[in-house]
């Protein structure tokens, strides 16, 4: 990495994140320009920089500086933009920015700062704060993120019968003191938002707010915060063994969503034997287990994730116990002796016996699958939002995003299966009407169910097959038809490869 000095052409050099701290020291005003690693930094300004620095800086107030986004995680925000950024930093703090290569506004806001710092230098005005109706015209002139965090609280460690006595204590070593003092230093540090911001470098985007007296800010933005706090989400695995999903599978089905559970996810699947016998292992003693097993294995079962309240409880209590002799005995009105059946004496429906088995058993069944989704610039940041929660409602993980100004290289990356196409170049055209939002989406079927709530590639057409699709939503014209999306495995893992570098090498497995 190169130092940090300034080079001939006045522009110190940034490129990594300890080097932008260490710039943030600057006393007065620095000007930096941000700039992409593909495109280096604006060279049209730098004659007007080099006379700026001639004519102002005799009281070294005056720092020119070059950014790259690329490699500075507080610029994460200004990457892959096409034009040029240049960032205003008084005594370390970012207090505006010039869009463009604009020579004259430039010069003006750096002539009007340096103006103003050594006033304030002099005694002769007092640094302006920010205006009120200002803050409130920009928290208003867009969408912001409020978010509830907890902590999940630290396990106390178990405590001896005994106190340790006092001969004890004195035989304790110095490394022991040390790795204890560590532990403090960590849990001190985890406990601290403010300092987890701060330590990645995300201070300057969010407010934080640590001690709250009371609840006024919560019941503002949250009005059923109380309500929803006591409410524990959680997902398990419930199968419906072969006979039962033959016979009564939409009579099952039904009652599930009565109840109150949410199916996340299902899939027909023909069991190995040796899945047979883990799911069926409390059988295995009994004299009935090797029908069983041929029985789980003999056709498709239905394997689903189930989501709700206290999930794992309401399941085994609305199924009932393992055997049907029990349920009889215990919980007559369970789904076990309502969908009994005669030739098998145990349960025709299947749970997770605690949420660590169900986490296993939902990547087991439910391998998690990578695609890539764009959602175009067209659609509107409102719009945007609501796409977002749809993906989040059809149980996407939303693995990796970055918003992009997609240029023809990068375009290329996502729609390199209709580059020679006669249309492609009306799509370039659509896409550099402003930045895109390119994500990578994870959950199992992710490539097909992402098709599937894209719906059809015309917005016309997808308003009449598929009218709660996206494109039926949120589509103006086949071109402007709001999001894009992979056609296949191969085609997403390419395109993740492409515009994520490093994913696929630090996520083996998927690759």
């Amino acid at each position: 990495l190169r130092p940090f000095t300034e080079l001939p052409f006045l522009q110190a050099v940034i490129d990594n994140q300890s080097l932008w701290d260490e710039m943030l020291q600057n006393k007065g005003l620095t000007v930096i320009d941000v700039y992409q690693a593909w495109c280096g930094p604006c060279k049209a300004m730098q004659t007007l920089f080099r006379k700026l620095k001639n004519e102002l800086n005799e009281d070294e107030m005056l720092h020119f500086a070059v950014a790259e986004a690329d490699s500075i995680v507080t610029l994460q925000s200004f990457r892959d933009k096409c034009e040029p950024l240049f960032l205003f930093s008084v005594n370390g703090k970012i207090i505006a920015k010039i869009k463009g290569a604009n020579a004259p506004l430039v010069n003006q806001k750096v002539i009007t700062l340096i103006n103003e710092e050594r006033k304030i230098a002099a005694g002769e005005m007092v640094r302006p704060q920010p205006d009120f109706e200002d803050f409130v015209s920009f928290m208003t002139s867009g969408l912001s993120y409020i978010l509830v965090i907890s902590q999940k609280k630290e396990k106390e460690p178990p405590q001896d019968e005994s106190e340790a006595n006092s001969e004890t204590e004195a035989r304790e070593t110095w490394d022991d003191q040390q790795e204890m003092a560590k532990c403090v230093g960590m849990k001190h540090k985890q406990d601290s938002l403010q300092e987890y911001m701060r330590r990645q470098h995300l201070s300057q985007f969010c407010d934080v707010e640590e001690n709250i007296t009371n609840t006024t800010l919560i019941d503002i933005f949250f009005p059923d915060f109380k309500i929803m706090k006591g409410i524990k989400l959680e997902k398990i695995l419930a199968l419906l063994r072969p006979d039962l999903f033959h016979e009564k599978k939409e009579d099952v089905l039904n009652i599930i969503q009565d109840e109150g559970f949410k199916i996340m996810m299902q899939r027909q699947i023909v069991l190995s034997e040796e899945e047979a016998q883990t799911l069926c292992k409390e059988y295995e003693n009994k004299d009935y287990f090797e029908n069983l097993i041929k029985n789980m294995t003999s056709g498709p079962s239905l394997a689903l994730v189930l989501l709700r309240d206290n999930c794992l409880m309401h399941w085994k209590q609305l199924i009932g116990p393992s055997t049907v002799e029990e349920a009889r005995e215990h919980l007559p009105e369970s789904l076990c002796i309502r969908f009994a059946m005669e030739s098998s004496p145990i349960n025709q429906l299947y749970g997770s016996d605690s949420l660590e088995a169900a986490e296993r058993e939902i990547q087991h069944f439910f391998p998690p699958q990578h695609t890539v989704a764009l959602i175009k610039p067209h659609v509107s940041p409102e719009q945007r939002e609501d796409i977002l929660k749809l993906i989040k409602e059809a149980g996407f993980d939303i693995t990796q995003v970055k918003e992009v100004l997609l240029t023809e290289d990068q375009a290329d990356k996502v729609y390199f299966k209709i580059k020679g196409k006669a249309f492609y170049k009306d799509v370039l055209e659509i896409l550099s009407e402003g930045p895109s939002l390119v994500m990578i989406l994870t959950k199992w079927n992710a490539v097909l169910d992402w098709r599937r709530l894209m719906g059809p590639t015309d917005p016309e057409e997808a308003r009449l097959l598929s009218p709660n699709s996206v494109r039926a939503q949120y589509g103006r014209n086949i071109l402007r038809n709001a999001v894009h999306g992979a056609s296949n495995t191969l085609e997403a893992m390419e395109t993740i490869n492409k515009m994520f570098e490093g994913f696929l090498a630090e996520n083996p497995e998927e690759n």
